[in-house]
C-alpha cells in the first residue's frame, strides 16, 4: 500500500514577477522602512529594492484590487475581490495580520482610504450601488455605510483638514460627503459652465475646502467646496489615472506616459515623461505614482514599477518587470541553467533568472505565445502560437531559426525528446506533428486518433514513445517518431517516462478528488528524485503530493497565492524551485523547494499564518490511517438539530394563516380557562449529546440544562428553579468565572445566546445575529469580560463576544467538521482554541476576523475536550482514542494515556486536572499529566443511601466534570448527575431517562406516582412527592410507546414497539404476564374503568384488540380503522371505547366484542367518558391551532374535575384549554419548556400536577396546578393565545386617519392637481406670424418698444432684484397625525414643536422664532433629552424611503435647539418613515420606532450613531414607544391592540405581551399613550378613553373613562410624578380634555381650552413650571396656568389642508389665507400672529383682496364666492352659479370687474357696479381643463387663464371673446402674473417634473424676479422673465410635498408660500441686492 499521507517536504514562496498594473490604480506606496509595497494577484509585495528581497502577505484567498497606506506608513489595507470579499490591514514589516474587515461588501472592494489619524478606513465596494463604507478598523466594526453612486467609484479620499468630510469620484460624478453619527450624507459636485461633466478618475484634498481631481480627458478641475472653481486644461494629453500628495506638493500620472509634479497651490513644477526615456515605449500608461522625498515610484499598466530620482529624472530604474495584460499560459524551464522563459498572450516570451530574479532577455514575437520548450542542449527554444504556427529561437539572442504553421488552431503543447533529435506539437487540431530538429525542423511524423484538443505530453527516455493526455480526458500512446497508435498495453510496461506532465495515468490518479469527473488541473510536473508531484489548478491553488499516487484523494499540501487559475507549474532543472504560472493574474511565482529532511530542521520556525486554510495546510480529505470512531462520536457527529418549524417561524406562519381564517376570528372563541400550571420539576439532564454542561454556582447550587430549560438546582432542600428565556433545545452551557452567570446556547434559525443570573433568572444579555441552526459550544474569557461561541451552521462559525454590550467581536468560519469545544486563553483573552472532529486550532483575534493556524501533530486526531494549562501556551486535550494531547503553542509535546475509549471531559484544577472518560471513570491527575492520583469509578456498589434514584448501569459513560464545595460533580450519558465524595461515596442527585423518545405516560389511580416507558428500553416509577426520585427501574427487551396503571394500582401495562405487551406487578415490576399478537407498535393501552376487566391495546397496524384481563384471552378485536391508531378512551361504564387515528378519525367501538358504533356528535358530548385524552371531536375542536399544517396536537387530558383540558404538541408546548374547547381557535394559555414535541400529557388523580413527557428532549416535567383565583404573580405567566384578540380594539375616526396614513417621501411626490397634456417644457413652439410668412424682420425695430410685462409698482425705486429669501415664520403646527411633539425648553421660556420638515424653536416672549431645517422630509416625531448633562438637545424623526441607508432612507436627526447644530444624524432600516422617538433616563441612548410593515423598535447609541438593537415590533402599527423615565433597559411600546413591555439585554430587545387575563372581561384595546409610575407602574391610554394600570407586564387595574374619548397623550414629570392626560372630548363643566393627575392616576383635576371648539381633542401634553403646554389636533398650541386654568393661545394654524388660497394686502404687512379646514385666516407679519379667522362653513379655495384693500372675495369647493367687507367682515354678496370647486378669484385692477374660474372650465365675469346682486354678465368659453390662475392685464381690459391642460389662454374682459393673435398678447402689459405656463416663464419648469407639476407662482412687484412653489415642496426663486429651459434658481426647502400658492407681499418685503400636505404657512423674508 502506498503512503497516503501528505508529502514531508513543502514549497516557500521565494518571488513573485510582476505588479497589478491593469484595472487598478494607486497602489503603489512607499512603507516607512523604505520598502515599496504594491500587490500581485493575491498576494500583497513588500520589495526591498536595497536588498532585493521580498516579503509576502498571504491573507487574501483571491485577487487584491485595492491597497491604502496607514499615514504612519507601516500598516497597509488591501481589499480583495470575490462573492464575500474582506479587508485585510497588516503590518508590512512583520507581513502579519492586523484586522480583517468582513461581512458588507459584496463582488470586491474598489478603493480603499484611511483618514489622518489612521483611526478609520473608508471602503468603496464593487456591488451595484457601490456601497460605501467607513470602519473602526481596529475593531472590526462599521461605523456608517451608505450606497454610493449608481456606477463605477475610482478613488475616495479623506479631506485632511476637515474631519469626517470625504470625497469620492467616478464615473461621472464627483461627490463630497459629510459623516455625522452613523450616516454618511453626500452632496454632488455642482461643474457649472466651468467644465464638462465627465468621469474623474483620482483625486487628492488640499486645505481651506479645496480638492483637486483628475479627469478622464486629462485636465485637472479644482472644486472649492462643492463648486468646480478652476481647470488646469490639458494637464495631462488622456485619463489622468493617479494623483498623490505628499508634504512637497502632488504628483500625478496619466494614460500618455507622463509624471507631473505640482507644488502645494498646484502650480507645475516639473515632468517626466516616461515614454522618452530609455526603458520606455510607445502606449506607456502610468496608473500609479508615490512621491517621496527625491524619489518617484510610478507603476504602469504593462506591469513594470520605475523609480525616478527627481533630480535625475531623464535616467529612470526600473525595478520591477511583468508580463503585460492578457492570459499567461506558455513556461518552460532552461535544461542546465537556472533559467525560466515565459511567453504570454501579450506576445513577448521573456527568460527570468532564477538566482539574480530578474528578468535577463525579452522579445516580441508576431502573435500570442501559447506553449515553449527548450531543447534538451538548451540552445534552441520552441514557442506555440495561438494561430497554430511554432516559431524556433536561439536561446543565446532571441533570433529565429524557423518558423513553421502547419494547422490553423491553437498550438497547446510541444516538446523535444530526451535525445533533443525531434520536438512534438500538439494541436487544438487533435493532432501531434513530430518535426526533426537536425533536419531544419522537417516534419516526419503524425500522431492521429485523438478526438480532442491536444493538453498534454510526454517522451519516454528512450525518445521511442509519446503519450499524450487530451481534452475528453483519454489517454493515448505512440510509436515514434512514426506517429503511429500503439493499443497493445504490453509493449508499454516497460517504458520509462522522461518526464511525467501529463494529469491521466495511474501514477497520478491521486491529483485527482474522489468522486469528482472534473478536469480542473492545468497542469502537473514531477520531480521523480524526491518522489513529490506538484500540481497547478483552476482555483489558483499549488498543491504537493506524492509521487507516484494511486489512489484517488490522495493527501497534499496546498498553497494559495496566485488568485485564478494557474495555467502552468515546472519543477526547475536542479529541482531547487517550482514556477507557477498564473493565466488571468499573468504572474510568475517562484517557490523554494523545502525537501523533508530540511524542514524537519525548520520547526522551531512557525509556520506563516494565514486567513484561509492555505500555507501547508493538511489536505480537506479524510485521512486514511485515522482509527473508525468511537460508536458514540460518531452518532453525535451526524446529529444536525434541523427542524422542519422553528419558533421563530410562527409570526410570519400565523399572518399567513390569518388571511384564511379572518371570518372565523369574528366569532366569539372560547375563553382561556382560570387556572394556570407552574413548572415544578424536571427529571432530566441533557448528556447524551452534550459535554461540560454542569457546574456548581456561586451558592452551592448545580447548573445544567436539559429540554430548552437551564436549571439552577438545590441539593439541599431538593428543589429547582427554571431559566425560561428559550424557546428550543439548549445544546450548551459555559459557567462565568464568578460562578454567578451562565451563558446557554439554544437550536434555531437564528440561535440565540442567553447569559443569565443563577440568582434572579433573569437575562443579563441576549445575543444573536451570527448563527445559523445552534451554538454548539460556548467559553467565557478569564476576566469575564467576553465570550466565545460556536454555530452548527456548515461553516461552525466561530465568534468572539463583549457579551455585555452584546457586541461581536470578531467572526470567523470554524472548520467544516464538527467543533465540540471553544475556550479562550485564561491568559491572553485575544487567543483561543477550537477542538472537534479531526481538528485542534490555535486562533487570534485580528480586527474583526481571527486567524487559526491548525495544530501540528502528524496525523489528526478528533478532539473531545481541551483545557488551557499553567502557562498561556500550555494546552491539554482529549481525544476520542483515550489519549490526553499535550501542547505548547501549536505544536504536539506528547501524549499521555487517560481512559479507555473517548476523553469526554477535562477540568483544569489550582494543582492539577480531573478527567472523566466513556470507560465510566473520573481520574485526578498532578498538573503535567504524568501521574495519576487517584480514580473513582462510578458504580452501583458505591451509591450512597441517599441517592434521589439508581444507576442505570456501572461505569456509565461519563459526559461532564465539575469540582467545588469538596466534591466532584459528574453527568452521565445516561442522564444522570452524581456528586462524588473526595472520600468515595457518590449520591444520585437527579436523572431522567437516556436518549430515544419517550412516549409512554401513565398516573397513578391513588398515589403521588407516575410511570414512563420510553425508547431507550426502561420502565420507570418516579415519585412525584415532593422527594422528586425515581423509585424503580426495569429493563426492557424493547422500547415501548405507551403504559397503564390498572384501576386499583396494583398491574402496570407496558405496550413495546414489536407489537407485544406485558402486565408487570406495579411495585416490583416482575412479569405477571404478556403477549405478541401484533407486528408494528403499540400505541395506546387502557384497562377499562371500575375493576379493570378488560384491557384495550391500540396498535399501528390500525387495530384495537381487547383482552380479559382475568382469563387472558383475547376476546374482541375492533376493525375498520384505516391508519394506525393515536389514542384511546373508555367510557364510565366500560362499554364503549373512543378512537382517535393518524388520518384524524373518530371511531367508536363496543367492548368486549369490538363492534364499531356510529354515533351523532351531539351524543357524543352526552356520554360519561372515564378518561378523556382524545384530540378530536366537537368537544376539543378549538385545540387544534391556526397553523395545523406544521403542527400536531400530540396528546391531551382532561383534569378529573372535568374543568381544564392540557394539550402537547408538535411545537413543545403545553397548553390549557377551558372544557369543553367548542369552536375553533380557543384561547389559551401557552406555557414553553419542551424544547421539541410534548408527546404525553397527565393530569395526577387529584388535579394537583400535570405531568407531561418530551419526544426528543427525553424529559419529564411535573407542573404544579394552580386553580382560579390563585393569585400570586407568576414568573412564567402563560402567553396569550394565537390570534389577537377579535375585539375590535375600539374605534376612533382620528386614530383611523393616523394609523391609515401613508406617508411618502417628497422625491416621488405626483401631481396634486388632475392635470393633462403635455408639459410646457416639451411643448413644440408654434412658430409665429412672421415666420409662417417667411418675413424677416429688419435686426432693429423701427416700431415701438414692446410694453413692460408686468405692470410694476415700486415706481420712482431703483428696482432691485431679490437675491435669496430667508425663513422668518411658520404658521402651523403638526398635530393631527402626531403626537407628544410639543415640548419646554429652556425652562420653559421657549418651546419647541414642528411642522412639515421644520423643527420650530419658539421664544414665548419675543414671538420669534428659529429653525432647524436640516430634515430632508417631514419631520413625524420629536422628543427632548430630559438628562441634565444634554440640555436642550432634541431628536426629530422623519419620513423616509425604503431602508437602504441612501439619503432618501428615513433618518433620525438629534441636535442642539439652541445652536441648531446638528449632533448626530441616524439612517435608519424603518422604511416607510420613524413615528416615535424617545430618550432613556441617562441620555445616552434614543428608541426610535419605525412606520415599516415589521414596526421595527430600534436603540440607539445616538452619539456614535451605533445601532445597538433591533427587532420586529409588531404586526400593526405602533404609535408611541418609550423609555421608563428611570432606566436605560425598559421601555414600553402601545399601538393597535398592542401593549408590549420591553427589556433591553445586550443587544438583544426581550418583550412581554401585557397579560390582561388578572382582571375579568378585561379586553386588549388600541393603546394610544404612555405614562409611567414608581414600582414599575405603566399606564397606558386607550381608544375608549380608559386608562389601564399595569404593573410589570400585569394589568392591576382599569381607570374607567379617564376621557370621554381616546387618550391620545400622556405625559410624566420627573419632578413630582404628576401626570398630565389629554383626549378628545367635548368641553363641558366637569372636564375637560386636559386633565393633571396624582402619581398612582387616582385623582385629577381638569381644564377647559377655550378655543370655541365644539370637540377639543388633544394630541400633545408637556408640563413645565405652573404650566401645562398643549398641542391639539386643531394645530393650535396652548398654554394652560396649572393654577387659575387660564389659557393663552401661541400658536394657530390651519387644521385641516391644504391651504389653497393666499391673499397678500395691496398695502399692509398682512395676508389671508383660505383653506380645506373651512376658515379664512388673516395673519400679521410684523405681529407674527394670527389677527382673526373667520369660519365659512364650508371648505374654501381661494382668496383675493380688492386693489383698495377694503374687500375680500373668497371661492368655495362647492362653487360658491362670497364678498366680505374687510372693516366689518360683513358679507357683502354672495352667488352660487357653479356646482363645482373655484379655483381662483380675481378684481380687476380698476375694481370694476370680479372675474371667477373654476373647475367647469369656464370663468364668469361679474361686475360689481351692479350692487351685491352679483348677476353674471358674461363667461370664457372654449376653455380646454379646469381653470388654475388667472390675471387682468393692467388695464383691466384682458385676462390670461392657465388650464389644466397646461395651456394658457387669453380672453377680453368683459365680453370673453379668446384672443388668439400672439403678436396682440405680447404687447399686452400685465397687473400681475401668478401663472406658471407662458413661454415667459418656460424655464422654471425642471427636468425631474415628469411625475410632479410646477403648481404655482408669482412674480415680484418689481417685475424681475418669479417665485414658484412645486409638487415637491420646493420655493425657487428666479429671474423674471425666464424664457430659456431649466433656467438657474435658488430653491428653498422646507414645506411638504405639494406647495398649493405663493405670494409676495406688498413691497416685495416678504414672500409667502402656503403648504397643500403640511397645512402650513411659511412667511420668506427677501433679501434684496444692493444698489
Amino acid at each position: 500500500m502506498a503512503d497516503r499521507t501528505a508529502p514531508g517536504c513543502h514549497l516557500r514562496l521565494e518571488w513573485v514577477y510582476g505588479y497589478r498594473g491593469h484595472q487598478c490604480r494607486n497602489n503603489l506606496y512607499y512603507t516607512a522602512a523604505k520598502e515599496i509595497v504594491y500587490f500581485v494577484a493575491g498576494v500583497g509585495v513588500v520589495y526591498n529594492t536595497r536588498e532585493h528581497k521580498q516579503k509576502f502577505y498571504l491573507g487574501h484567498n483571491d485577487d487584491i484590487i485595492s491597497l491604502a497606506l496607514h499615514p504612519e506608513r507601516v500598516l497597509v489595507a488591501t481589499g480583495q475581490v470575490g462573492k464575500e470579499p474582506y479587508i485585510c490591514v497588516w503590518d508590512s514589516y512583520t507581513v502579519q495580520t492586523v484586522s480583517i474587515l468582513k461581512d458588507v461588501h459584496s463582488h470586491g472592494i474598489a478603493c480603499l482610504a484611511f483618514d489622518l489619524e489612521g483611526q478609520c478606513l473608508v471602503s468603496v465596494g464593487l456591488d451595484s450601488k457601490n456601497t460605501i463604507c467607513v470602519w473602526d478598523w481596529r475593531r472590526g466594526k462599521v461605523l456608517a455605510a451608505a450606497p454610493g453612486h449608481t456606477d463605477r467609484i475610482f478613488d475616495i479620499s479623506w479631506d485632511l483638514y476637515q474631519a469626517s468630510k470625504l470625497v469620492s469620484c467616478g464615473v461621472k460624478h464627483i461627490k463630497f460627503w459629510s459623516l455625522c453619527g452613523n450616516a454618511l450624507t453626500p452632496k454632488r459636485g455642482v461643474f457649472g459652465k466651468t467644465g464638462d461633466l465627465q468621469t474623474i478618475l483620482c483625486l487628492a484634498c488640499a486645505k481651506d475646502e479645496v480638492t483637486y481631481s483628475g479627469a478622464l480627458n486629462g485636465d485637472i478641475y479644482v472644486w472649492k467646496g462643492i463648486n468646480l472653481m478652476r481647470t488646469v486644461q490639458g494637464a495631462h494629453g488622456s485619463g489622468i489615472f493617479s494623483m498623490n500628495v505628499c508634504e512637497e506638493g502632488f504628483a500625478t500620472g496619466g494614460r500618455d506616459g507622463c509624471v507631473r509634479l505640482w507644488d502645494l497651490n498646484f502650480k507645475p513644477i516639473t515632468v517626466i515623461d516616461l515614454r522618452e526615456t530609455d526603458q520606455g515605449y510607445k502606449g506607456l500608461s502610468v496608473r500609479s505614482v508615490c512621491w517621496r522625498g527625491d524619489h518617484i515610484l510610478v507603476g504602469t499598466q504593462d506591469s513594470e514599477i520605475f523609480e525616478v530620482v527627481v533630480h535625475d529624472r531623464t535616467k529612470p530604474f526600473l525595478i520591477m518587470q511583468g508580463h503585460c495584460e492578457g492570459e499567461l499560459w506558455a513556461l518552460a524551464v532552461h535544461p542546465t541553467k537556472p533559467l525560466a522563459m515565459t511567453g504570454s498572450d501579450d506576445r513577448s516570451v521573456r527568460i527570468w533568472s532564477l538566482i539574480d530574479h530578474a528578468l535577463i532577455a525579452r522579445c516580441n514575437m508576431e502573435e500570442p505565445i501559447r506553449c515553449a520548450a527548450v531543447s534538451t542542449d538548451g540552445i534552441h527554444l520552441a514557442l506555440g502560437m495561438k494561430d497554430g504556427s511554432f516559431t524556433v529561437l536561439r536561446v543565446r539572442d532571441m533570433t529565429e531559426v524557423v518558423h513553421i504553421k502547419d494547422r490553423k488552431e491553437a498550438i497547446h503543447e510541444l516538446k523535444y525528446s530526451a535525445d533533443g533529435a525531434h520536438l512534438a506539437v500538439g494541436s487544438n487540431d487533435n493532432s501531434v506533428d513530430i518535426y526533426g530538429v537536425v533536419q531544419r525542423y522537417k516534419k516526419v511524423g503524425e500522431c492521429i486518433g485523438s478526438n480532442s484538443f491536444i493538453t498534454h505530453m510526454d517522451w519516454s527516455t528512450d525518445s521511442k514513445h509519446l503519450q499524450i493526455n487530451d481534452g475528453s480526458g483519454r489517454r493515448l500512446f505512440y510509436r515514434m517518431p512514426s506517429g503511429k497508435e500503439v493499443t497493445n498495453r504490453e509493449e508499454l510496461k516497460l517504458v520509462q517516462w522522461a518526464s511525467w506532465t501529463c494529469v491521466l495515468g495511474p501514477e497520478v490518479n491521486g491529483i485527482w478528488p474522489k468522486y469528482s469527473d472534473i478536469n480542473d488541473i492545468n497542469s502537473v510536473d514531477a520531480n521523480f528524485n524526491n518522489q513529490v508531484l506538484v500540481t497547478a489548478d483552476d482555483y489558483g491553488l499549488v498543491k504537493l503530493l506524492r509521487y507516484p499516487c494511486v489512489k484517488k484523494g490522495a493527501k497534499f499540501k496546498k498553497y494559495l497565492g496566485h488568485s485564478a487559475h494557474i495555467t502552468n507549474a515546472r519543477w526547475s532543472h536542479d529541482y531547487q524551485w517550482v514556477i507557477t504560472i498564473g493565466g488571468a493574474d499573468h504572474s510568475v511565482f517562484q517557490w523554494k523547494f523545502v525537501p523533508e529532511r530540511k524542514s524537519k530542521e525548520a520547526v522551531h520556525i512557525a509556520p506563516q499564518e494565514t486567513l484561509a486554510d492555505s500555507n501547508s495546510e493538511e489536505s480537506d480529505s479524510d485521512q486514511s490511517d485515522v482509527p473508525e470512531m468511537d460508536s458514540e462520536i460518531e452518532q453525535e457527529t451526524q446529529l444536525t438539530y434541523r427542524r422542519q418549524v422553528y419558533k421563530e417561524d410562527l409570526p410570519q406562519l400565523k399572518e399567513q394563516c390569518k388571511e384564511k381564517h379572518r371570518a372565523t376570528a369574528m366569532k366569539k372563541r372560547e375563553r382561556a380557562p382560570g387556572s394556570g400550571v407552574k413548572l415544578h420539576f424536571i427529571h432530566g439532564y441533557r448528556g447524551y449529546d452534550c459535554r461540560s454542561n454542569l457546574f456548581y454556582t456561586q451558592t452551592g447550587e448545580i447548573v445544567y440544562h436539559v429540554a430548552a430549560i437551564g436549571v439552577v438546582y438545590n441539593r439541599q432542600q431538593n428543589t429547582q428553579r427554571f431559566y425560561m428565556g428559550h424557546d428550543d433545545d439548549i445544546l450548551c452551557l459555559a459557567i462565568h468565572p464568578l460562578k454567578d452567570f451562565v451563558a446557554t446556547g439554544q437550536v434555531g434559525r437564528d440561535s440565540s445566546i442567553h447569559i443569565w443570573d443563577t440568582e434572579t433568572l433573569k437575562p443579563m444579555s441576549v445575543l444573536r445575529g451570527f448563527h445559523q441552526l445552534g451554538v454548539c459550544a460556548l467559553d467565557f474569557s478569564a476576566d469575564g469580560k467576553r465570550l466565545a461561541s460556536v454555530g452548527l451552521d456548515d461553516n461552525h462559525t466561530i465568534v468572539l463576544w463583549d457579551w455585555r454590550k452584546g457586541e461581536k467581536l470578531s467572526a470567523m468560519r470554524g472548520s467544516k467538521d464538527k467543533i465540540f469545544v471553544v475556550k479562550i486563553n485564561p491568559y491572553l483573552p485575544d487567543k483561543l482554541i477550537t477542538a472537534g472532529v479531526k481538528h485542534m486550532k490555535f486562533w487570534h483575534k485580528a480586527g474583526g476576523g481571527l486567524i487559526g493556524r491548525k495544530g501540528n501533530m502528524g496525523k489528526t486526531e478528533t478532539m473531545m475536550c481541551a483545557v488551557y494549562g499553567w502557562s498561556e501556551e500550555m494546552v491539554f486535550s482529549g481525544t476520542c482514542t483515550g489519549d490526553i494531547c499535550i501542547w505548547r503553542d501549536m505544536f504536539l509535546m506528547k501524549t499521555v494515556k487517560a481512559h479507555d475509549g473517548p476523553v469526554f471531559s477535562v477540568h483544569a484544577l489550582e494543582k492539577g486536572f480531573v478527567t472523566g472518560g466513556k470507560d465510566g471513570i473520573v481520574a485526578l491527575w498532578d498538573d503535567t499529566f504524568e501521574r495519576c492520583l487517584k480514580t473513582y469509578a462510578i458504580k452501583r456498589a458505591v451509591l450512597a443511601p441517599g441517592s434521589k434514584g439508581l444507576l442505570l448501569e456501572d461505569n456509565p459513560s461519563i459526559r461532564a466534570i465539575s469540582l467545588g464545595h469538596g466534591h466532584i460533580l459528574v453527568g452521565t450519558k445516561n442522564g444522570e448527575i452524581l456528586e462524588v465524595d473526595k472520600s468515595g461515596p457518590i449520591t444520585l442527585l437527579v436523572q431522567g431517562h437516556m436518549e430515544g423518545e419517550v412516549w409512554g405516560l401513565a398516573t397513578h389511580p391513588h398515589l403521588p406516582l407516575c410511570a414512563t416507558v420510553s425508547d431507550d428500553k426502561t420502565l420507570r416509577i418516579w415519585d412525584l412527592s415532593p422527594s422528586h426520585c425515581m423509585l424503580a427501574v426495569r429493563k426492557l427487551r424493547k422500547g415501548g410507546r405507551c403504559c397503564c396503571f390498572s384501576p386499583d394500582g396494583k398491574a402496570l401495562a407496558v405496550g413495546l414497539n414489536d407489537g407485544s405487551f406485558l402486565i408487570v406487578n406495579a411495585d416490583t415490576l416482575e412479569d405477571l404476564v404478556s403477549f405478541h399478537h401484533r407486528k408494528d407498535i403499540i400505541s395506546d393501552i387502557r384497562f377499562s374503568p371500575g375493576s379493570g376487566k378488560y384491557l384495550a391495546v391500540a396498535s399501528g397496524d390500525t387495530f384495537v384488540d381487547i383482552y380479559n384481563v382475568m382469563s387472558s384471552k383475547r376476546v374482541g378485536v375492533c376493525k375498520g380503522c384505516l391508519n394506525y391508531i393515536t389514542h384511546l378512551d373508555w367510557d364510565k361504564r366500560g362499554k364503549l371505547l373512543q378512537v382517535n387515528t393518524g388520518a384524524k378519525e373518530q371511531f367508536f367501538f363496543e367492548a368486549p366484542r369490538g363492534k364499531r358504533q356510529t354515533i351523532p356528535a351531539t351524543e357524543v358530548e352526552k356520554i360519561d367518558w372515564s378518561t378523556w385524552t382524545c384530540v378530536l371531536g366537537m368537544s376539543v375542536e378549538g385545540i387544534w391551532p391556526l397553523i395545523n399544517e406544521v403542527t400536531e396536537v400530540t396528546a391531551a387530558c382532561l383534569s378529573n374535575d372535568r374543568k381544564v383540558l392540557a394539550t402537547g404538541d408538535d411545537l413543545g408546548y403545553v397548553k390549557l384549554f377551558r372544557y369543553p374547547v367548542k369552536g375553533k381557535y380557543a384561547k389559551f394559555k401557552r406555557y414553553v419548556a419542551h424544547s421539541t414535541h410534548v408527546t404525553n400529557v397527565r393530569w395526577t388523580h387529584d388535579d394537583s400536577l400535570l405531568v407531561t413527557v418530551g419526544g426528543g428532549d427525553t424529559c419529564l416535567m411535573i407542573w404544579a396546578h394552580e386553580p382560579e383565583g390563585h393569585r400570586e404573580f407568576k414568573q412564567c405567566d402563560s402567553e396569550e393565545s394565537d390570534i389577537e384578540s377579535e375585539d375590535d380594539g375600539g374605534y376612533d375616526s382620528d386614530v383611523t386617519r393616523e394609523n391609515e396614513i401613508n406617508y411618502t417621501i417628497k422625491a416621488l411626490s405626483t401631481n396634486m392637481r388632475p392635470m393633462t397634456g403635455v408639459k410646457p417644457h416639451l411643448q413644440l413652439k408654434e412658430p409665429s406670424v412672421d415666420e409662417r410668412q417667411g418675413v424677416v424682420r429688419p435686426p432693429v425695430s423701427r416700431a415701438l418698444p414692446q410694453p413692460e410685462k408686468l405692470q410694476t409698482n415700486n415706481v420712482g425705486k431703483k428696482k432691485r432684484p431679490i437675491e435669496d429669501l430667508v425663513l422668518e415664520l411658520v404658521f402651523g403646527y403638526r398635530g393631527n397625525d402626531c403626537r407628544n411633539n410639543v415640548h419646554y425648553l429652556n425652562e420653559g421660556a421657549d418651546i419647541i414643536y414642528h411642522t412639515a420638515s421644520v423643527g420650530i424653536v419658539f421664544n414665548l416672549t419675543t414671538s420669534c422664532q428659529s429653525f432647524y431645517a436640516e430634515h430632508s422630509d417631514d419631520i413625524l416625531c420629536l422628543t427632548i433629552n430630559q438628562h441634565p448633562k444634554f440640555p436642550n438637545v432634541v431628536a426629530t424623526g422623519q419620513v423616509g424611503d425604503t431602508g437602504d441607508m441612501s439619503a432618501t432612507s428615513p433618518s433620525i436627526h438629534v441636535w442642539d435647539a439652541m445652536t441648531k447644530q446638528t449632533l448626530s444624524v441616524l439612517r435608519c432600516f424603518h422604511s416607510g418613515g420613524v413615528c416615535s422617538v424617545s430618550f432613556s433616563a441617562t441620555g445616552k441612548l434614543l428608541l426610535s420606532v419605525g412606520l415599516d410593515p415589521e414596526h421595527t423598535v430600534t436603540i440607539w447609541k445616538w452619539q456614535e450613531g451605533a445601532k445597538v438593537a433591533s427587532r420586529v415590533g409588531h404586526t400593526q402599527r405602533i404609535f408611541v414607544a418609550e423609555f421608563r423615565p428611570d432606566s436605560d433597559t425598559h421601555f414600553v411600546s402601545v399601538g393597535i391592540k398592542h401593549v408590549r413591555f420591553w427589556t433591553l439585554a445586550g443587544r438583544a430587545l426581550l418583550n412581554k405581551k401585557g397579560v390582561l387575563s388578572t382582571i375579568e372581561d378585561a379586553r386588549m384595546q388600541t393603546m394610544l399613550s404612555v405614562a409611567f409610575g414608581a414600582n414599575n407602574l405603566t399606564f397606558t391610554g386607550t381608544i375608549s378613553g380608559d386608562v389601564c394600570v399595569w404593573k410589570e407586564h400585569i394589568l392591576v387595574r382599569i381607570v374607567a373613562k379617564a376621557h370621554t374619548g381616546p387618550v391620545f397623550t400622556m405625559y410624566t414629570t420627573l419632578r413630582d410624578g404628576l401626570i398630565v392626560t389629554g383626549g378628545k372630548e367635548r368641553p363641558s363643566k366637569e372636564g375637560g380634555a386636559l386633565k393633571l393627575w396624582d402619581q398612582e392616576l387616582k385623582r385629577c383635576r381638569a381644564f377647559r381650552l377655550e378655543t370655541g371648539q365644539i370637540i377639543d381633542c388633544v394630541r400633545s401634553v408637556c408640563r413645565g413650571k405652573g404650566k401645562i403646554l398643549v398641542g391639539t389636533r386643531n394645530a393650535e398650541i396652548i398654554e394652560v396656568g396649572e393654577k387659575n386654568a387660564a389659557c393663552n393661545i401661541l400658536v394657530n394654524g390651519h387644521m385641516d389642508g391644504p391651504i389653497w388660497g393666499l391673499g397678500s394686502h395691496p398695502s399692509r404687512d398682512v395676508f389671508l389665507s383660505a383653506a380645506e379646514d373651512g376658515t379664512v385666516r388673516l395673519w400679521d407679519i410684523p405681529e407674527k400672529k394670527m389677527l382673526n379667522k373667520v369660519n365659512l362653513g364650508h371648505p374654501a379655495r381661494t382668496i383675493s383682496y380688492s386693489p383698495e384693500g377694503d374687500m375680500v372675495a373668497i371661492g368655495m369647493k362647492n362653487g360658491e364666492f362670497i364678498i366680505l367687507l374687510v372693516a366689518s367682515l360683513k358679507i357683502w354678496g354672495k352667488k352660487r352659479d357653479r356646482r363645482s370647486p373655484i379655483q381662483d378669484i380675481r378684481f380687476s385692477p380698476n375694481s370694476r370687474y370680479l372675474a371667477v374660474g373654476s373647475t367647469e372650465s369656464a370663468v364668469d365675469f361679474y361686475d360689481l357696479t351692479l350692487g351685491p346682486q352679483l348677476n353674471r354678465i358674461n363667461c370664457c368659453r372654449d376653455i380646454p381643463s379646469f381653470v388654475m390662475q388667472m390675471d387682468f392685464s393692467a388695464d383691466s381690459t384682458y385676462v390670461q387663464i392657465s388650464t389644466g391642460a397646461y395651456k394658457r389662454l387669453v380672453y377680453e374682459v368683459p365680453s370673453g371673446k379668446q384672443v388668439t393673435e400672439q403678436s396682440h398678447i405680447d404687447r399686452i402689459t400685465w397687473a400681475t402674473w401668478t401663472s406658471v405656463l407662458g413661454d415667459e416663464v418656460i424655464g422654471i419648469w425642471s427636468r425631474n417634473t415628469d411625475k410632479a407639476d410646477v403648481t404655482c407662482a408669482c412674480v415680484s412687484h418689481s417685475g424681475l424676479n418669479i417665485v414658484t412653489g412645486d409638487d415637491f415642496g420646493m420655493v425657487k426663486l428666479f429671474d423674471f422673465p425666464c424664457p430659456e429651459k431649466f433656467a438657474k434658481h435658488k430653491r428653498f426647502l422646507g414645506h411638504s410635498a405639494h406647495l398649493t400658492n405663493v405670494r409676495f407681499t406688498n413691497g416685495d418685503r416678504y414672500v409667502v408660500s402656503a403648504g397643500g400636505d403640511d397645512r402650513s404657512v411659511f412667511v420668506w423674508r427677501c433679501v434684496h441686492a444692493p444698489h
